[in-house]
C-alpha cells in the first residue's frame, strides 16, 4: 500500500473508449447529422487522421501524424443548439476570409459554427482543415516564431530612418 492509501498494483480498470457516433447521439437530430457531415469532411481531408472522442471536453478531437509525434490539429464539438468545427492553434492560421471565429474569446483556438440548416461545404472547409493541421505539424519553436510574427503585425510601408 502506499502513502496515499492505493494497493500497489491495483490500476484502475481502463475505460473504453467512446465512439464518435455516441457522443453525438446524445444530441438532436439537425446536431447529430451536422457533426457527421463535419466528421467526413476532416476524415475525407487528412485519412490519416485518427478519431476519439475527448469526454472530458466533450468533443471528438482529430490527431495526425507528425513525424514522430501525432498533432492534434481539429476537433467537431456539438452543443444542444449548434456544433463547432474547431483548430487548436487557429490564431496562427491563414485565414483570408475571416471565416474563424474565436479573437477576443481565446487565445489561440479558432472555429467555425454550424447551426440547424447550415450546409456542410467540404471544398469550402478542406482549406481550413489542411492549414489547421499544417500550423499543428510545426514544431513549438516554429509556432512561437510564428505568433511573433503574428503578434508584430504588418510590416510598415516606407523607410526608416
Amino acid at each position: 500500500m502506499t502513502a496515499s492509501g492505493r494497493v500497489v498494483g491495483d490500476d484502475p480498470v481502463p475505460m473504453e473508449p467512446i465512439p464518435p457516433g455516441a457522443l453525438l447521439a446524445a444530441f438532436p437530430d439537425p446536431i447529430r447529422v451536422l457533426g457527421e457531415e463535419l466528421r467526413a469532411v476532416v476524415m475525407g481531408t487528412v485519412p490519416d487522421a485518427l478519431e476519439r472522442v475527448r469526454p472530458g471536453w466533450g468533443l471528438i478531437g482529430y490527431d495526425a501524424p507528425a513525424g514522430r509525434r501525432t498533432a492534434y490539429f481539429a476537433y467537431v464539438a456539438p452543443e444542444p443548439i449548434h456544433i463547432h468545427l474547431g483548430f487548436e492553434h487557429g490564431v496562427l492560421m491563414d485565414d483570408p476570409d475571416h471565416r474563424l471565429e474565436g479573437a477576443g474569446i481565446t487565445r489561440r483556438v479558432r472555429w467555425l459554427t454550424f447551426h440547424p440548416g447550415d450546409e456542410v461545404h467540404a471544398a469550402l472547409l478542406e482549406p481550413l482543415i489542411r492549414e489547421g493541421l499544417r500550423v499543428a505539424r510545426l514544431s513549438r519553436g516554429e509556432r512561437f516564431a510564428a505568433a511573433m510574427d503574428r503578434d508584430a503585425g504588418p510590416p510598415h510601408g516606407g523607410r526608416r530612418g
